[in-house]
């Protein structure tokens, strides 16, 4: 009751007759005007994020109800009056723009206007926040938002300054520094730009090249349904860089499939769950957090997709190895051929989806910026589509992609919007590099204990959370311990990333494990056990490639082969572990065995991987003389 009173969020309305038709044709509006403005635009930065803000607040109240009870299709008087409050005040901030963008910021007075309309877009934020992304993240933004006004009664290190309101107002909503800081402006940019060109590419059929393509390269081999789902969910998260999409979007083929061939429910959802959320992670597309992280660190994206695609590739290492097992284990067999279209077909009917992205690699590698490279990537989708007349775009797809889009990054500019306000008062309280002094204090400046610290707070900041929030909050408050440590920028920031990811799988509050609740009719909390099993090399990697930057690309050749390799074997090995199958069932005290020596190759020198390794190789001479293979054990049971 308690969760539900935390994370519920408003009704996704769907206004019906010639409000319906309103409501979608602004949508699209609102699309249109953020490709102008990406290509075209010379608009200030902070002119074109006050328009973004106010353009999403309209939809907010517009398509999103005040509880999670209200209507589906009729909108309330109040959020009428809501919509056209946020697009007056966006009139006023974009009409005064040029002129707050030279204030000089605590110098020159705020009007009594700016108090009023600033005073009121503060409070619609609050409100399209708890909407969107629950009373939670909402009573997260307020406990900082009154730490601001009143921490300076407080004694000891978390004491600050007296911070006046109008001084309060000004730092969070008339600077580039709070409400409209890097979140909501990454939100309007290039994170817009790459859920238009995910939403493009699913719905001229791309999303279904990609089952079609991991039905081929997977269906036929035992476990092949979750294998499918895996390879699928993978390929899809690339593009939409959304856990819970991808779950409702490829789960709902994929987990009846799996429970058809014989998978637990639970088991079926949770291989969705982790799969899905991995696609978050894995290059070129790796969602709104990789874009803030861009931005708030400074460095190219195109770096942090390079630096993250090898960690990418083995966070799904052990999730294929468990359902590889599973299947044996439990002697499930693959699709029925039948049911797996040939290569060939595959190819013919969307092989040209592949198109967009080499387009988006290409022009990230080649120096362009994300929001240029999204934007070819657009052109190229509508490209490829036109080819063929069954992917072909007319005029209503179009309509139908332009108002999704904006209607997809209504939750998402609502989490930034809470980020930004976040921001903007650990920025005044100086809170961060007191937050790290506690930190400190914890762990007693140990590079390992700092780590786990800093990962659970990081798990426990994500709780609930869209990624975007739970990373820039925890970069923001966990990124400098990082550095007093000495940890490589690039690094701890990928850290963060992952375990702010992770947030969406991990207990008590796993968002996607509740998508995919619906989906496999499986209590969510036992999805979300069962999905941080399978995922486990999430929670191991980040660790793994702090102390082996070679996993990151950093270091000679050697460096980086010998750090792939063992984690390679290591992650494989953790698997086996976990699920207790190696050519049979294997002992409790194997697996902790086959464990520990996973663990030393994953995290370990030259020595302790060569004693990892003796322990591997060891333990897997007695599992030959203590088990029993799968049609040994089948046998008896018959």
């Amino acid at each position: 009751m308690l969760l539900n009173l935390l994370f519920d969020t408003g009704t996704r309305r769907r206004p019906e007759g010639m409000i319906g038709t309103f409501v979608r044709t602004f949508a699209a509006g609102v699309s249109v005007w953020v490709i102008y403005a990406a290509a075209f635009s010379r608009q200030d930065t902070l002119a074109l994020t006050m328009t973004f803000l106010a353009l999403m607040l309209v939809l907010t109240f517009l398509l999103i109800g005040p509880s999670a009870r209200a209507s589906r299709t009729h909108i309330i008087w109040v959020d009428l009056l809501l919509a056209f409050s946020a697009g007056v005040i966006g009139v006023y901030f974009v009409s005064t723009a040029e002129t707050i963008s030279r204030r000089i910021t605590l110098f020159d007075p705020l009007s009594t206007w700016d108090i009023a309309f600033g005073s009121a877009l503060l409070l619609l934020t609050m409100e399209a926040v708890r909407r969107t992304v629950g009373m939670g993240l909402t009573l997260i933004v307020v406990m900082f938002l009154v730490y601001n006004l009143f921490g300076d009664r407080l004694d000891g290190v978390l004491g600050h300054g007296r911070i006046t309101y109008q001084h309060f107002l000004d730092i969070t909503v008339f600077t580039s520094d709070g409400l409209f800081g890097v979140p909501l402006r990454v939100a309007a940019t290039y994170a817009f730009l790459f859920v238009l060109f995910g939403t493009a590419l699913a719905k001229s059929g791309g999303a279904q090249f990609f089952y079609d393509l991991a039905s081929f390269l997977t269906g036929r081999s035992p476990g092949g349904p979750a294998k499918i789902a895996v390879v699928s969910s993978a390929l899809y998260g690339t593009i939409s860089g959304s856990p819970t999409s991808d779950v409702v979007t490829t789960g709902s083929v994929t987990i009846p499939m799996m429970k058809k061939m014989g998978y637990r429910s639970d088991f079926a959802a949770a291989v969705e769950v982790s799969a899905s959320t991995g696609g978050s992670l894995l290059p070129p597309v790796m969602g709104a957090a990789a874009f803030i992280m861009a931005e708030y660190t400074g460095i190219e994206y195109v770096d942090i997709a390079i630096a993250a695609l090898i960690p990418a590739l083995l966070y799904y290492v052990p999730i294929y190895t468990q359902v590889h097992l599973r299947a044996l284990k439990e002697g499930l067999a693959g699709v029925d051929r039948s049911l797996i279209p040939p290569f060939g077909k595959v190819m013919r009917d969307g092989g040209l989806f592949i198109v967009p992205l080499i387009v988006i690699s290409w022009s990230l590698l080649n120096g362009y910026t994300p929001t240029y490279s999204a934007l070819y990537g657009l052109v190229a989708v509508v490209g490829v589509a036109m080819i063929r007349a069954s992917s072909r775009l007319g005029p209503s797809a179009i309509f139908e992609i332009l108002s999704e889009s904006s209607l997809r990054m209504v939750a998402v500019a609502g989490a930034c919007a809470a980020a930004g306000l976040v921001i903007g008062g650990i920025t005044m309280t100086g809170l961060a590099s007191k937050f790290s002094t506690l930190v400190f204090m914890v762990s007693g400046a140990d590079v390992l204990l700092s780590l786990m610290v800093a990962a659970v707070l990081t798990i426990l900041l994500g709780m609930g959370m869209p990624t975007p929030s739970a990373y820039i909050l925890a970069a923001v408050l966990i990124a400098p311990v990082m550095q007093r440590l000495g940890i490589d920028v690039l690094a701890g920031h990928l850290f963060i990333l992952y375990f702010a990811v992770m947030s969406a799988l991990t207990p008590p509050v796993a968002v996607a494990a509740y998508a995919a609740s619906a989906i496999a009719d499986e209590n969510p909390l036992v999805i979300a056990v069962q999905s941080v099993k399978i995922a486990l090399g999430a929670f191991l990697i980040p660790f793994a490639f702090v102390y082996h930057p070679g996993l990151l690309l950093q270091g000679t050749v050697w460096e980086i082969v010998f750090a792939v390799t063992s984690a390679f074997i290591a992650l494989i090995f953790a698997a086996i572990a976990i699920e207790g199958y190696l050519m049979g069932r294997i002992r409790p005290a194997q697996r902790w065995l086959l464990f520990g020596g996973a663990l030393c190759l994953l995290f370990g020198g030259y020595l302790v991987t060569a004693i990892g390794a003796a322990v591997i190789v060891i333990t897997c001479m007695w599992t030959r003389t203590t088990t029993k293979t799968g049609a040994e054990q089948n046998s008896e049971v018959s």
